[in-house]
């Protein structure tokens, strides 16, 4: 049992830990078909929330969901920014930019197509939470359970201190 707990413990913190890696400038597209620089679309002035996700990902829909519940708070009291990037490959990206309007969701939303990015951050698995602050990764989270969107505001308004 206690080996368990251990297991447990050190799981936990490498999902959360703190990583302070530079961010990849990697240039993505636009749900429009526009080039766009990663760099270029963070939040110079707060954190930035990277959301790495997939149509076919229902743990990335549900916390991408959840968020938007209480997205605008979010930006009302930190100015936090989210960037919702796609992984989805040649076979799936047709279906997300019908599924981002069918959602509303008030994120930009780009597209990593040859997963580039997925592969600079060492993505194993989505959906991957990652927060931004001035061009460093303050944190990483993977996977989703309702509730951990609550966790990621605490966090961000920790950061925005």
């Amino acid at each position: 049992m206690k080996k368990l707990i251990f297991i447990l413990c050190i799981g936990l913190f490498s999902i959360s830990s703190t990583a302070q890696n530079d961010l990849p400038n990697i240039d993505l597209t636009s749900i429009d078909g526009k080039t766009v620089a990663l760099e270029d679309v963070t939040n110079k002035d707060g954190i930035t929330i990277i959301s790495l996700w997939a149509t076919w990902c229902v743990p990335c829909l549900k916390e991408l969901d959840a968020i938007s519940d209480i997205y605008d708070e979010w930006q009302d009291e930190t100015n936090v920014k989210l960037l919702a990037i796609s992984v989805d490959d040649s076979r799936t990206v047709k279906r997300v930019k019908s599924m981002v309007n069918g959602k509303d969701w008030d994120y930009t939303v780009l597209l990593d197509k040859n997963s580039d990015l997925k592969r600079a951050l060492n993505a194993s698995s989505i959906p991957l939470t990652i927060l931004v602050k001035d061009g460093k990764i303050v944190y990483e989270h993977s996977g989703y359970s309702p509730g951990a969107e609550l966790e990621l505001y605490e966090k961000i308004k920790e950061l925005s201190k």
